[in-house]
């Protein structure tokens, strides 16, 4: 027996079947810094046309989770997608460095506000931690395989930016936006300071719901108004959840359209909504109770009330807000305390009393209980009200309550003078409405998000008592509270002071400086801004600032929250400063979410780190993981998942070491074969993957990434893996090396290659610079340095083939209906093959026979594959007879019988097929007639397959 082993063309790849991950993507990281590659992506680019996604900061504190690299991984497939496309799409990331979470950090580090060294050390560890933070998280993002400017950032608190932040401010100033007032704003204790709407969140609180009677000042003039004659107090009765707030109350709100009883009960009479009095009396214990009389709301208004614990007269005044549906339709008003509290009050004129500091504790001057906290005081007060006898009920009440978003801690309603950027003033909600409809939301229910987020938008409370932040820095009258008349020039000072120095400059600033001897009639706003605002003015701050990038920003892209948060604070600012969306397009993503669905955390133990996830299975797993992910509602992130992520990266990793492996020793300059010429079942896979990637292109520009990631895996496990790849093995093994119909195959693969190594490239950016440093090089179309220097591979387009003259070829290029019939086919033969290789009827495929019965359509059909439809079907022998319902096995293809039988003849020692012909040379007598041409003559001829 001769060995035939080294006439085979067996595959050959330094490409390895295990990717190893983990320790070898650092390699590639360093490879791409070491050449510069994303310096070269710039340049090469540099006149293209741009693309730009503008970064929303992450916050520079902490770990990063999960729901770090979803956002970061699908940038990064979205702007090396696009860099493909051809455009100019450069990635400047950015961090949001101000804030309290810092502010902690620090003071854990050097101790509390009171025993800082002084605010200017203070906020030099605030820098210094922040900038550790940045760091640490952009290690962890350039693990991630993200293509960006890491080594320069934009930073909140770079001087650049803090400077342009100020000079954001004076724009927004200019235009009529900023107000100065006082009235409630959301406070967190823990803070000491205002919090902005986004700062807020709802969670559960289980406060001391109360019922708290005021008596009438003048009960006589309340019978009269019910037409009654009393002898007995008349008392309005209030019902609240928050009892700390009533040192506060001014005033009883009542509404001018709803009904209101006298109700007559243990020897007093209640006024109480019509509607509420049945399931009041119930609350308060009183079986029998007494209808004395009914009027509307607007008749009690002016009424006077004795406040129940301080010595405090408050009036009965009217407000829209005021229902029915829950309490006792009469509300307990705090002006200090709460929104429509406070309009009310200004609307009637009342003083507001606000008895509580920065702190949420009673002031040294509070009438009752100064000193305590106000949630700890709910209890005192209670008792206190039990003690003047004017609780009528006290229970537990569960609810939904606004919570700091960072201290997870209950917040309060509190006045406080601040500075607000006016929805109203200059018509800018109304404007930023308008700006959003010109937007691109996606998904599309991010639009009626925004829409729902403006709707009932407040003013924003843009001034925060903190000490790390950027400043406020505004020079206010003493006396008059005006801003200083030359405001603008100074904020541009002050601005060219900061690029300089850093914040320092304003809060070390003496006011003499500037205003020399008008200084002692002004005084410095202490305040720092919202960091909200900061993240806000970045298109100002950076889109504007930098040449590499522009404004507005092709898109924005980030979590779902950030409708309430980055996306609205942009608008909002970007309206007041140019009466312009910062933004053509808005995209967002949901959040990680475990298997059941569950939210992500600490406590559940559910959490899977990033870091943890690249250290075990590398990052390509993890872009697997993004990218495979419908990211339009939550992300499911656990063990099971990435182990079914594991196994479809091998999929399409064992598939492009295959290509790779089968063109070994391919020379494009000297093996390409024309596209005419190659053989029908290369030239169709080449006109599939021109299909695919045209519909890859456009599901990428679309951010339709699952879909890109369905339609390579599909194609990799379907059309290449089950049928082509499977059938081309034996014409690329055993046919001549330097055959037509080997170099036909090598060609396809090869064009295979070069669009898929291209397709992958945005999502497993790793395995893809690879493959592309081991892929045949071209002197005449050579290869970039890197694959992301590339743009999409022009596939060639099929015309026509020279291969047969008959036509029958090019039935087979264009009528796509036959290549589904044979997958079709194919498919069916397999499963009965397998099912008689189960009942041990059959060996291997090769060892088998095939009858196939059809009916005269199908019949006709593959009729046209003739003596090749054996290698379609990887069988040594096919037999096309006419359709017999009594033969052979059914099939899911209705004009399609089979049956299996095993081969009689002997098997060929060098292409394992059982034909006839084996044996009959005698010089060769293992091989059958076309392994001995093969060997030792001119080759076999192939057209189709």
């Amino acid at each position: 027996m001769s060995d035939y082993k080294n006439t085979l063309n067996l595959p050959e790849t330094e490409f390895p079947m295990r990717g190893n991950l983990a320790k070898r993507e650092p390699d590639m990281l360093k490879f791409w810094k070491d050449r510069g590659i994303y310096t070269k992506i710039r340049e090469q680019r540099a006149e293209s046309p741009r693309f730009i996604l503008h970064d929303g900061p992450p916050y520079a504190n902490g770990d990063l989770h999960a729901g770090h690299a979803v956002n970061k991984i699908l940038k990064d497939i979205i702007l090396k997608s696009r860099t493909l496309s051809g455009f100019n799409a450069p990635y400047t990331p950015g961090w949001d460095c101000h804030g309290l979470p810092i502010e902690h950090k620090v003071e854990a580090l050097i101790g509390t506000k009171a025993n800082r060294h002084n605010a200017k050390t203070f906020r030099k560890h605030c820098r210094e931690y922040a900038q550790e933070q940045v760091n640490k998280q952009r290690e962890t993002f350039k693990r991630l395989l993200v293509f960006a400017d890491w080594d320069n950032p934009y930073l909140t608190m770079n001087y650049q930016f803090e400077a342009n932040t100020v000079r954001a401010l004076g724009k927004i100033l200019e235009r009529g936006h900023i107000v100065r007032g006082e009235k409630p704003v959301n406070w967190c204790t823990d803070c000491g300071s205002s919090l902005a709407e986004a700062e807020v969140e709802y969670q559960d609180k289980t406060s001391p719901a109360i019922d708290v009677s005021f008596a009438a000042v003048t009960p006589k003039a309340l019978s009269e108004l019910f037409n009654v004659e009393l002898t007995t107090p008349v008392l309005a009765v209030i019902w609240t959840t928050t009892p700390w707030t009533l040192p506060a109350n001014i005033a009883l709100a009542f509404h001018p359209k709803i009904q209101y009883q006298l109700i007559q009960a243990d020897g007093q009479a209640y006024i109480i909504a019509k509607n509420l009095v049945a399931e009041a009396m119930k609350r308060y214990g009183f079986a029998d109770y007494q209808v004395l009389g009914e009027v509307t709301g607007q008749a009690l208004e002016g009424q006077r009330f004795q406040h129940p614990l301080i010595d405090r007269v408050v009036p009965a005044v009217l407000g829209e807000h005021v229902t029915d549906d829950s309490g006792t339709g009469c509300v307990h008003t705090a002006g200090a305390h709460g929104a429509d509290d406070f309009v009310v009050a200004k609307a009637y004129g009342l003083d507001i009393i606000n008895p509580v500091d920065n702190h949420g504790c009673f002031k040294a001057d509070a009438q009752i209980l100064p000193g305590e906290f106000v949630f700890k005081a709910n209890k005192g007060i209670v008792a206190l009200l039990q003690q003047k006898g004017a609780l009528l009920h006290h229970e537990a009440y569960q609810h939904s309550y606004p919570h700091c978003w960072r201290h997870k801690t209950p917040i309060i309603f509190r006045t406080a003078p601040q500075w607000f950027i006016s929805m109203s003033q200059q018509g800018l909600l109304d404007q930023a409405k308008a700006l959003a409809n010109q937007v691109n939301w996606l998904p599309g229910w991010g639009k009626a998000r925004i829409d729902a987020m403006l709707e009932q938008r407040p003013d924003w409370c843009i001034s925060r008592q903190r000490f790390w932040g950027s400043p406020m820095p505004l020079f206010v009258h003493k006396d008059s509270g005006e801003l200083h008349p030359d405001t603008q020039t100074l904020l541009e000072d002050i601005a060219q002071r900061i690029e300089a120095e850093g914040i320092d400059a304003w809060f070390e600033l003496d006011p003499k400086t500037l205003l020399g001897d008008s200084a002692d009639a002004y005084q410095k706003v202490p305040d720092t801004l919202d960091v909200w605002f900061d993240s806000g003015v970045s298109h100002f701050a950076v889109l504007s600032a930098n040449d590499q990038l522009s404004y507005p920003a092709d898109l924005y892209f980030e979590g779902s929250d950030q409708h309430r948060g980055w996306f609205q604070s942009s608008l909002l600012t970007s309206a007041a400063i140019r009466e312009q969306a910062p933004y053509k397009t808005v995209l967002t993503h949901g959040f990680t979410v475990d298997e059941q669905g569950r939210k992500m955390s600490k406590s559940l133990g559910n959490t899977i780190s990033p870091e943890s996830i690249m250290k075990t299975l590398g990052a390509d797993i993890l872009r697997l993981w993004v990218a495979s992910s419908d990211y339009s509602s939550e992300i499911a992130l656990s063990d099971n998942i990435l182990k079914r992520t594991v196994d479809a990266y091998r999929r399409i990793r064992n598939t492009c070491r295959f290509l790779l492996a089968n063109l070994a020793g391919f020379e494009p300059d000297q093996h390409l074969i024309p596209t005419d010429d190659m053989l029908a079942l290369d030239q169709w896979i080449v006109q599939q993957s021109a299909l695919l990637q045209h519909s890859l292109q456009q599901h990428y520009l679309a951010y339709e990434f699952v879909n890109v990631y369905q339609i390579i895996h599909t194609f990799c496990v379907n059309q290449l893996g089950a049928f082509y790849l499977d059938i081309i093995k034996d014409r690329q093994y055993t046919c001549k090396t330097d055959s037509l119909a080997r170099r036909s195959a090598q060609t396809a693969l090869y064009h295979i290659l070069q669009a898929l190594v291209r397709w992958i490239a945005p999502i497993l950016s790793f395995t893809a610079e690879e493959i592309w440093q081991l892929m045949p090089k071209s002197d005449h179309n050579p290869l970039e340095e890197s694959v992301f220097l590339a743009t999409w591979y022009d596939v060639p387009a099929i015309q026509s083939s020279k291969a047969v003259q008959d036509g029958k070829i090019e039935t087979l290029i264009t009528g796509q209906d036959l290549w589904e019939t044979l997958i079709a086919v194919k498919n069916a033969t397999n499963k009965a093959i397998e099912d008689a290789r189960t009942a041990k009827q059959v060996g291997s495929s090769l060892s088998s026979v095939v009858t196939l019965y059809c009916q005269a359509e199908l019949k006709n059909s593959l009729q046209v594959m003739g003596d090749e439809l054996r290698f379609v079907l990887i069988t040594s022998d096919v037999h096309l007879v006419d359709w017999d319902e009594s033969q052979g096995e059914a099939t899911e293809l209705s004009q399609l019988r089979i049956r299996v039988t095993p081969s009689d003849h002997p098997k060929c020692e060098r292409c394992w097929h059982h034909r006839q012909d084996v044996g009959q040379h005698s010089e060769h007598p293992t091989l059958c007639h076309r392994c001995v041409d093969n060997v030792a003559g001119t080759g076999e001829q192939r057209s189709y397959a």
